[in-house]
């Protein structure tokens, strides 16, 4: 039997009743379990096809197209799912530098993660090898953590805590340059230290805060 829901309209008002039946949180849970038990068993991500995944998850195919266009939406979601949830932050919370420490140490906790986690690894490493997937991921995942450093930074610039001579982009791969270049660069590298990433903003503001300015010495002073 067919039951009515009432839908939040984008302003807040409720639409009029329209008849369907809610989305199936167990059905979701399914179809990403089975793609993750999929990826432990060797499957690797061109295999995963939509026919075999909705096998495995015990669902049809249209079950899966109904919350993902293509199977490329669906591993992209999948592999974020696996990263787990970017820690959250207030950006006007707090200071500048600690917004930055938490964003940093955010990424580095991850990278742990995917070291312990061969499947999100895995999956990771053969992105590179599916230009499409790839792309979205970075569109989706990528794009995203890197307008949170932006923003973060632009902060620091009109509170005065950074200078704002130093261009954008270049002051963002500055404080996130070094924590990638462990996490995915040099996979031996440490990140177990609870204060890698409070060494690493600090490294950097110390060259991009503010300096206060240079004393001019008085003219025509006595000569030595």
């Amino acid at each position: 039997m067919q039951t009515e829901t009432t839908v939040p309209a984008p302003d807040g008002e409720l639409c009029a009743p329209r008849r369907g039946r809610p989305r199936s949180e167990a059905a979701e849970q399914a179809i990403v379990a089975a793609v993750e038990r999929l990826m432990e068993e060797g499957a690797s991500l061109p295999e995963l096809s939509i026919e075999r995944i909705a096998a495995a998850a015990g669902v049809g195919k249209a079950t899966i197209y109904r919350r993902w266009p293509n199977k490329e939406a669906l591993l992209v979601d999948v592999v974020a799912r696996l990263e787990g949830e970017p820690a959250p932050f207030d950006l006007l919370q707090g200071t500048v530098r600690e917004c930055l420490i938490a964003m940093v140490d955010d990424i580095r906790r991850r990278a742990l993660a995917k070291r312990s986690r061969w499947v999100l690894k895995s999956a990771i490493g053969q992105l590179e090898g599916w230009p499409e997937l790839r792309a979205l991921y970075k569109e989706q995942i990528i794009k995203p953590r890197r307008e949170l450093a932006r923003q973060i930074i632009r902060r620091g610039v009109e509170e005065g805590e950074l200078r704002d001579d130093i261009e954008l982009e270049l002051l963002t791969e500055m404080l996130i340059g070094p924590i990638l270049v462990r996490a995915v660069l040099w996979d031996e590298s440490p990140l177990d230290d609870d204060g890698l990433a409070e060494q690493m903003v600090d490294a950097v503001l110390t060259g991009a805060g503010v300096r206060p300015p240079a004393e001019v010495p008085p003219s025509g002073g006595e000569s030595h």
